[in-house]
């Protein structure tokens, strides 16, 4: 009964808290949602992208390096000068296409915000040893003075001293250092779901500018072709010197895009690049030509009861939440007092009251002080609930949100792929035979050929912006959703 009171056993073994099992082990674990967490019986558990990157071995360095690849436009090479820098670590290397898979699991592996939160992690982790663990012991020694072994005037004494918390104090202080941990491990899967979504938007920015590269590069070719046939026509009295001019007009327009053109992908390859945590002007090989779009997208409902169960900052909340329920427990635990025990041997006394065994014992008189410590801590319990309610909100309009965006560009990338761009190029081949038989005149065969070029360019755009808002949506979810 008595090492009941005072606590003897230590808070650990089988019944360690999650978060040093998790740092001894994995941190994977199972479920933790305080059943008081208001408005949802979803339970957040922490998912497998939540493994903090702890160590992250580098590529070895290829021998292969990689020229750049890029579009060309009137005959020429339009890549962006990139500045004499061949990462000796290059993931890269010998690749002649970029992939956002791999891309991403590069980000993640280099990127030092995550490491960051994974030693904010791991420094987490070792508060859990020092709370639940025994205050050191105290060691006392007093000396007559008369001296040592003398019984006239002088003597000396010994005393040891071990302070024992009462019942589950250090449990609940470990319980409440454990939560803490694994609030920090969910802003680890919080910030590699955001580093996951900055790369593939980077990656489909850096798909976006190299598309429009090759369309400019189409355009130039098509206006070339277009000045042949003007100034064939012009050579025998078929059509006006003005044709020609206007085709040389277009072309030096379409000059001026080219530079906008150059300038998108070099920013595209710096952000790539920086999210690498390597020079802003490495070298990348180019994204594919086309990337495949999904015909489908899951069922809204089903994707915010996914979020609610994934979302790793809802389970950094919830741990929040259990954490603050122990310090609730651990105020109410104040009023009792901690015992402390004694041994001394004091050659003071006679000789058959040498040995004596004791015990010192605190007397919780300071009630304000532990009333307010509750009062306190009820708040902070509170506080917490009600971030996680307020949080659960938000996650939910950042699914619908998500979700509606993402339906919309989808239905505006199909429609540029199976209607607008079809038709459009339709009514070039139309403008192009009925010019060359002289039954149109040259500037409705430039608007049709301004219209393929804009439509080309848009249809690149809603595929990418169809991809960002995906990516958008697989971080409002907190998992793929393909």
């Amino acid at each position: 009964m008595f090492a009941a009171c005072i606590g003897c056993e230590m808070p650990g073994g089988r019944n360690m808290p999650n978060s040093m099992a998790m740092r001894r082990a994995s941190p994977v674990e199972t479920a933790v949602r305080p059943a008081s967490i208001p408005q949802t019986n979803a339970v957040v558990t922490p998912v497998a992208y939540q493994t903090p990157a702890d160590n992250h071995k580098m590529p070895e360095p290829s021998a292969a390096s990689l020229p750049p690849i890029n579009a060309a436009a009137a005959g020429q090479d339009v890549s962006p000068p990139r500045l004499g820098t061949v990462d000796p670590m290059d993931p890269f290397a010998g690749q002649t296409e970029l992939s956002v898979d791999q891309l991403v699991v590069e980000v993640q592996a280099r990127n030092p915000s995550l490491q960051a939160a994974s030693a904010a992690w791991r420094a987490a982790t070792e508060r859990y040893p020092q709370v639940v663990s025994l205050d050191d012991p105290m060691f006392g020694f007093m000396v007559g003075p008369g001296g040592l072994g003398q019984m006239n005037g002088g003597g000396w004494m010994v005393e040891a001293s071990q302070k024992f918390p009462w019942g589950d104090k250090r449990a609940l202080r470990g319980s409440a250092a454990a939560s803490e941990a694994n609030a920090m491990q969910g802003q680890i899967g919080d910030q590699r779901l955001r580093l996951t979504q900055m790369a593939r938007v980077a990656f489909y920015d850096y798909y976006l500018a190299m598309r429009q590269v090759e369309v400019h590069h189409t355009t130039h070719k098509l206006l070339d072709q277009f000045r042949e046939i003007a100034k064939g026509k012009y050579q025998v009295n078929r059509a006006t010197r003005q044709d020609v001019l206007q085709v040389d007009l277009e072309l030096a327009s379409l000059e001026g895009h080219r530079a906008e053109l150059l300038r998108d992908e070099r920013v595209a390859v710096a952000r790539i690049n920086t999210l690498l945590h390597r020079n802003p002007a490495c070298f990348l090989p180019p994204p594919p030509a086309t990337i495949p779009m999904p015909e489908s997208l899951p069922d809204a409902v089903a994707l915010l009861d996914a979020a609610e169960r994934a979302r790793p900052d809802l389970y950094s909340l919830a741990s929040r939440i259990k954490a603050e329920e122990a310090n609730l427990c651990l105020a109410h635990r104040e009023y009792y007092p901690d015992p402390e025990l004694v041994a001394k041997y004091d050659a003071f006394m006679p000789d058959d009251m040498r040995a004596q065994v004791g015990m010192n014992i605190n007397v919780p008189l300071r009630l304000d002080r532990r009333e307010a410590a509750v009062r306190e801590a009820c708040e902070r319990l509170q506080q917490r609930r009600a971030e996680y309610a307020d949080r659960l909100d938000q996650v939910r309009y950042e699914v619908q949100s998500a979700y509606d965006r993402a339906v919309q560009t989808q239905t505006a990338a199909q429609l540029y792929r199976d209607k607008i761009l079809p038709a459009a190029e339709r009514n070039l081949e139309a403008a192009q035979a009925n010019y060359t038989t002289g039954k149109l005149d040259f500037l409705r065969l430039i608007d049709a050929e301004r219209q393929v070029n804009a439509q080309r360019e848009m249809s690149h755009q809603a595929i990418a912006e169809y991809h960002r808002q995906l990516a958008e949506l697989e971080r409002a979810v907190g998992q793929p959703v393909r």
